[in-house]
C-alpha cells in the first residue's frame, strides 16, 4: 500500500505536470509569435537606436518597480496557498494599499528620469512605460491570488490575454505603416497600455468574484503588518530585478549619446530570444511556488518534486542554450536587418548561456522562497548585484554589449550555484553521483553532437532540427527524462 505521504506527493506532481501542459500549451501558442513576430518586427520598424532608447527606458522603469509591490505578490502568492480563507480579507484591503503604491512609485521614476537626464521626448515615453509598468505589476497581483487558490487553468488564460489583445492591435498598426519610418515607438507602447488594462480590469473581475468581496477597506495597521511580512520579498525583488536590467540602462547611460543608444539596441535584439525563452522558467515557477509552499506546510518530501522540475527545465535549457550558441549567427540574421549582425551574433550566443543558470534558479531559488529561506537569497543576490554593477564599470566602456553579456553570464552562474548549495544545506537533499555523471556526460555530448552536425552541408534549420533530436534522444537515452516516469504522474489517481 502506497503511504499518506507518498500518495499526496504523487497527486502534487501530477497537478504540477497537468497544469503545466496547459499553460506550455498556451503561452508557447501566443508569447512566441508576440516576442519573434510583433516584437522583432517593431525593432526592425524603427530601426536599433529608436528601439534602445525604448529598451534602457523599459529597464530603467523597471529597476524600481519593486516600489509597486514590496515584495507583496510573491508573499500573497505563497500565503495564500496555505491559507484560502484569507483571500477575502487580504484583497480587500492590499488592493487599496498598492494604489498608495502606485503614486509612489510614479514620482520616484520621473523624478529618477529628470536626475539622468532624459530629455523631453525620452521622459514623455518614460511616463508611458511607467503607466505599463503599473498595469502589469497590479495583473501580477491578481493572478497571484488566482495561483494560491491553484485555480491554475484560470491563471493560464489571464497569462496570454495580455499578449493576445497586443498581437491584434500591433498586427494591424504594423500592418498598414509597412513603409520604412512610418512606425512609431510610441504606438508599440500605447498598444500594450490598451492590452494590459483590458486584462487588468477581467482579472479583477474574476478575484473580486473567487473572494466575494464587497467593498475594499482602508485599514493602516493592517499595512503595517502586511509590509512587515512582505520587505524580505520585497529586498529580494529589488535584487534581482537591478541584476538582470541594469545591463541595458547602463549601457545607454555610459557610452556616448548614440552609441550608448545603437549598443542597448543590440542587447536588446541579441536578450529578446532568451526573453523568450525565459518565459518557460516563469511558468514553471508560477505553478511551483504554491506547490512547494503547501507540500512544505504539509511536511511532504519536495525533493522528487525537484528532481522532476530539473528534469523538465534544465535539461531542455542546456539543449536550447547550446543549439543557439552555436547557430548564432544564422538565428540573428533571420530576425534582423541592418550591418550589425556580428555584434548581434556575438552578444546572443553569450546572452543565451544565460538560460542555463536562469533556468535552474527558477527552480531551487522558488523552494527556498517557498520555504522562506529569504534571507540567504538576499545574500546571493546582493553578492550577485555588486558584481555585475563592477563587472560592468570595467567591461562595458571598452567592450560594450558584449562586455554587459559577460557581466551577466558571470554572475548568472554563480548565482545558480550559491541557490543549489543552500536547497542542499536547508532540505539536506542527498548527493546523486551517478545524476551528476550522467549530466555532465549528457552536457559533453551535447556539444560534440552540436560541433559535429553543424559541419554537415545541409541548410542549417535541418542541422538545427536534427541537432535538437539528437541532444533530446541522448537525455532520454541516459535517463535525465524519463518518459515511465511522467505517464506514471500523469495516469496517477489519488
Amino acid at each position: 500500500m502506497i503511504s499518506i505521504h507518498l500518495r499526496a506527493s504523487r497527486f502534487m506532481q501530477r497537478k504540477f505536470v497537468t497544469n503545466l501542459a496547459l499553460v506550455l500549451t498556451l503561452n508557447l501558442l501566443i508569447k512566441p509569435f508576440w516576442i519573434l513576430g510583433i516584437d522583432v518586427a517593431v525593432q526592425n520598424a524603427v530601426g536599433t537606436e529608436q528601439y534602445g532608447f525604448y529598451y534602457a527606458l523599459f529597464n530603467f522603469s523597471f529597476l524600481l518597480n519593486i516600489l509597486l509591490d514590496l515584495g507583496i505578490t510573491s508573499f500573497n502568492n505563497k500565503n495564500i496557498s496555505q491559507n484560502n480563507q484569507l483571500l477575502s480579507k487580504h484583497f480587500a484591503s492590499i488592493v487599496l494599499l498598492r494604489l498608495l503604491l502606485v503614486v509612489i512609485y510614479a514620482i520616484c521614476v520621473l523624478v529618477g528620469g529628470l536626475m539622468v537626464k532624459y530629455n523631453l521626448d525620452m521622459m514623455k515615453m518614460l511616463a508611458a512605460v511607467t503607466c505599463n509598468q503599473i498595469l502589469i505589476s497590479f495583473i501580477l497581483y491578481l493572478r497571484s491570488n488566482l495561483a494560491g487558490l491553484h485555480l491554475f487553468k484560470t491563471d493560464s488564460i489571464v497569462s496570454v490575454l495580455d499578449r493576445l489583445i497586443m498581437i491584434g492591435i500591433c498586427g494591424a498598426l504594423l500592418y498598414y505603416h509597412n513603409t520604412p519610418g512610418s512606425f512609431q515607438i510610441q504606438w508599440f507602447i500605447y498598444s500594450q497600455t490598451v492590452a494590459y488594462l483590458i486584462t487588468a480590469l477581467i482579472t479583477f473581475a474574476l478575484v473580486v468574484k473567487k473572494s466575494k468581496v464587497r467593498r475594499l477597506t482602508w485599514r493602516w495597521p493592517f499595512f503595517m503588518l502586511i509590509l512587515k511580512k512582505s520587505y524580505p520579498y520585497a529586498v529580494l525583488v529589488l535584487l534581482m530585478t537591478f541584476h538582470n536590467y541594469i545591463g541595458g540602462v547602463m549601457l545607454e547611460r555610459m557610452l556616448p549619446f548614440r552609441v550608448g543608444a545603437l549598443q542597448a539596441g543590440i542587447y536588446a535584439g541579441a536578450n529578446r530570444l532568451l526573453d523568450a525563452s525565459n518565459m518557460i522558467p516563469v511558468l514553471f515557477a508560477g505553478l511551483l511556488l504554491p506547490i512547494f509552499a503547501r507540500m512544505i506546510k504539509l511536511r511532504q518530501n519536495v525533493e522528487e518534486m525537484v528532481g522532476l522540475a530539473f528534469s523538465l527545465l534544465v535539461i531542455p535549457a542546456i539543449v536550447v542554450a547550446t543549439c543557439c550558441y552555436f547557430f548564432s549567427r544564422e538565428i540573428m540574421n533571420l530576425l534582423y536587418k541592418g550591418t550589425n549582425l556580428e555584434e548581434y551574433s556575438r552578444v546572443f550566443k553569450i546572452l543565451m548561456c544565460c538560460f542555463i543558470p536562469v533556468a535552474a534558479q527558477y527552480i531551487f531559488g522558488t523552494l527556498l522562497t517557498a520555504n522562506g529561506n529569504l534571507k540567504q537569497l538576499n545574500i546571493v543576490a546582493c553578492s550577485a548585484m555588486v558584481l555585475i554593477t563592477v563587472m560592468n564599470i570595467i567591461l562595458i566602456p571598452r567592450y560594450q554589449a558584449f562586455g554587459a553579456a559577460v557581466s551577466i553570464i558571470t554572475t548568472q552562474f554563480l548565482n545558480s550555484l550559491a541557490q543549489i548549495i543552500v536547497v542542499r544545506k536547508v532540505f539536506e537533499f542527498k548527493k546523486n553521483i551517478s545524476f551528476i555523471m550522467r549530466l555532465l556526460t549528457f552536457v559533453l555530448y551535447t556539444i560534440i553532437i552540436n560541433y559535429l552536425v553543424y559541419l554537415f552541408p545541409l541548410f542549417w534549420v535541418y542541422r538545427l532540427v536534427v541537432t535538437a533530436l539528437a541532444c533530446f534522444a541522448l537525455a532520454f537515452a541516459l535517463r535525465l527524462i524519463s518518459v515511465r516516469n511522467l505517464y506514471r504522474i500523469v495516469k496517477y489517481d489519488e
